[in-house]
């Protein structure tokens, strides 16, 4: 299993922002119940946040076609201190976390 990992740092006037538009995306997938692991946690320096989402490298990306994923990135266009970091993680083992 492979997961995508984005790292980014969130404008510190822009962390509520995200918090709320994450909670937006989270309550679309929680509705239409697709078959998506996804996670978004925030690091204890209150503005770097980590998304995770299952998925292969190549394969097209599952939340694209969800309205409150595409306005929310968007969004953190201009909530972003710093360029964020993309990178594929392969998951050597897991107890339920993804």
């Amino acid at each position: 299993m492979n997961v995508l990992m984005v790292r980014a740092k969130i404008k510190e006037e822009n962390v509520a922002d995200t918090q709320a538009a994450t909670e937006k995306v989270i309550q679309a997938l929680e509705q239409a119940r697709p078959d998506v692991h996804y996670a978004v946690t925030r690091l204890s320096d209150g503005v770097t946040v980590l998304a995770f989402l299952e998925m292969e490298p190549g394969q097209e990306h599952p939340l694209l076609p969800f309205p409150e994923y595409a306005e929310m990135l968007e969004n953190l266009k201009q909530w972003y201190a710093e360029p964020p970091t993309v990178d594929y993680m392969t998951v050597i083992g897991s107890y339920r976390l993804l």
